[in-house]
Order: C-alpha cells, then structure tokens, then sequence
C-alpha cells in the first residue's frame, strides 16, 4: 500500500515520509506537499529510491521441460 506521512513536531517541523512507492515516484507524489510547506530543509533517501521500478514486479515464466 502506498502512504505519504506528514509528521508536525511540537516547535513546528514538517517531516514528509513516504512509504510503498520505488524509484523517484516518492518525490513526484509528494511534490504537492513541498510546494504548499515551502523550501525544503533536507531530504534522507531511503534503499526503495534507489530500487527500480521492474525490481518489484518480478513476472514468472515457465518453460517447456518436454519437448
């Protein structure tokens, strides 16, 4: 399931997290948020954003053992 986590701390910071999504689709789907909160203080990618997006879908294929 794919989930975008706004966290508001108690002296005002935003942290944005996303979750379920691979490859730079995390930072098009959160872009609406950077773009109402303002400038953007730091960013912490993690290993899924690094991921491929044919990495997750893995497609088995069965081949003919008998001729």
């Amino acid at each position: 399931m794919k989930q975008i986590i706004v966290d508001v701390t108690n002296d005002g910071e935003v942290k944005v997290e996303t979750r379920g999504f691979t490859g730079k689709s995390c930072l098009a789907e959160s872009q609406f948020l950077k773009d109402l909160l303002g400038e953007e203080t730091s960013r912490q990618l993690v290993a899924a954003y690094y991921q491929r997006q044919d990495e997750k879908e893995t497609v088995k294929k069965h081949l003919p053992l008998c001729g």
